[in-house]
């Protein structure tokens, strides 16, 4: 399998700008590249017999250390919890785990310099606390009271993050009224079309909300965030919300595309309406408490997930952090833990396992070296993969998308 022809098939007809921030975002470090091809993670390691002895879950599908976040709640408490669903589908639990083992792998020894005895230590750190969570049988949530280490003082820090401060940060006043500042970074121009197409479609989904006025359209960029889906059409929409100029609101429209996971699945999954109606309802059944203004919409002919963004969303990035050891163990101990409800939460639904069966798997230690040992294989060839990858883009082999 040569993995930069995987990578340019499953890129083609992506925004050529956006694919360009993507693949440069990619060339960065392994983790970067092993965020943006999860595509690839699963159609290599598929395979290889990947592992299909282990109960049926609902997974994320992308699990991995940055893809767990803060998020303020439609009960307005804010939650640590995991906030990515593109890539959500019934799958056996050891696939959410392998690529979450694989992320810790690469990540800590490309982004915090762990030595490999130290890696394999929090990776294990990890499995245990997963493993003890599930063989409980009782999914229980992250909030600021509940919270310890780095996502206590994550979700410390964001008590005084305001909405005012949010929006001076991604939109520029002209007079009384604010505009999305287009930096390059999180926000780029809209075409006439795309502006004329979302402007339409906020109309008609405004008249059916109790609130219209609050749906207002101010302004409209296409929106820059994370790796794997850059490139498909994704959107900020300034609102006016609870008034102009600082109670704006700003919303995230994104293009819905199947999961990578389909294509390897040997079991069947339920028959959504379409994509986005798998993401919203997934993210509503995994996460503790969904995420305010949580919803597919359709947009012409194409499904999208529309939702709030928030002051109070943030990630744990491991590039700036370098965390020492034990503070490391504590974030993925509760990343472990999270994973662990978010599968029993999903319990019983739609073909997952019931919750005796997790706990009987959370129980019997047998599978964890099975495990150990195939994410030091994944993540020895994402770093291979990585480096044919950047040996490519660096002879431009990527220009011409």
């Amino acid at each position: 399998m040569d993995p930069v022809d995987q990578i340019r098939q499953f890129n083609a007809g992506r925004d050529p700008q956006l694919l360009a921030i993507k693949y440069a975002k990619m060339r960065a470090n392994s983790f970067a590249f092993f965020r943006g091809s999860c595509h690839l993670f699963y159609d290599r390691f598929a395979q290889d017999k990947f592992p299909k002895n282990s109960p049926l879950v609902w997974a994320c599908g992308d699990l991995h250390p940055e893809n767990f976040g803060s998020y303020k709640g439609d009960n307005r408490l804010v939650y640590f919890d995991v906030n990515d669903f593109d890539e959500a589908a019934l799958a056996p639990a050891a696939w959410d785990l392998i690529r979450m083992l694989t992320g810790i792998l690469v990540a800590t020894e490309v982004l915090n310099g762990h030595a490999s005895g130290e890696n394999a230590f929090v990776v294990i750190t990890f499995l245990d606390a997963y493993a003890s969570c599930l063989a409980t049988g009782e999914p229980y949530w992250v909030e600021r009271e509940t919270a310890t280490g780095p996502v206590r003082a994550l979700l410390d820090g964001l008590r005084e993050r305001s909405r005012e401060q949010f929006l001076d940060a991604r939109t520029e006043l002209k007079g009384k009224r604010r505009l999305i500042h287009l930096d390059g970074k999180k926000a780029l121009p809209v075409s006439i079309a795309q502006r004329a197409s979302i402007a339409e479609f906020m109309v008609s989904f405004a008249q059916n909300q109790p609130n219209p006025a609050f749906f207002e359209v101010l302004d409209i960029a296409r929106r820059i965030a994370g790796t794997g889906s850059l490139g498909l059409d994704r959107f900020a929409i300034l609102v006016q919300g609870k008034g102009s100029p600082n109670g704006n609101y700003l919303l995230d429209l994104k293009r819905s595309v199947p999961s990578t996971l389909a294509g390897h699945l040997y079991l069947k999954q339920p028959r959504w309406p379409n994509e986005a109606q798998r993401i919203v309802e997934l993210q509503q059944r995994i996460q503790a408490v969904p995420m305010a203004f949580l919803q597919p919409v359709q947009l012409g002919n194409a499904a999208y997930v529309l939702r709030g963004l928030q002051p109070l969303e943030d990630r744990i990035s491991f590039t700036p952090i370098n965390l020492a050891l034990p503070e490391l163990q504590k974030l993925l101990a509760t990343m472990g833990k999270i994973t662990a409800w978010a599968h029993l939460r999903g319990a019983g639904h739609q073909g997952a396992a019931l919750v005796d069966e997790l706990i009987e798997f959370g129980r019997n230690k047998k599978w964890h070296v099975e495990l150990l040992t195939m994410s030091r294989s994944c993540a020895q060839q994402a770093r291979q993969d990585a480096a044919s990858f950047d040996e490519a883009f660096d002879q431009g082999a990527f220009n011409d998308q």
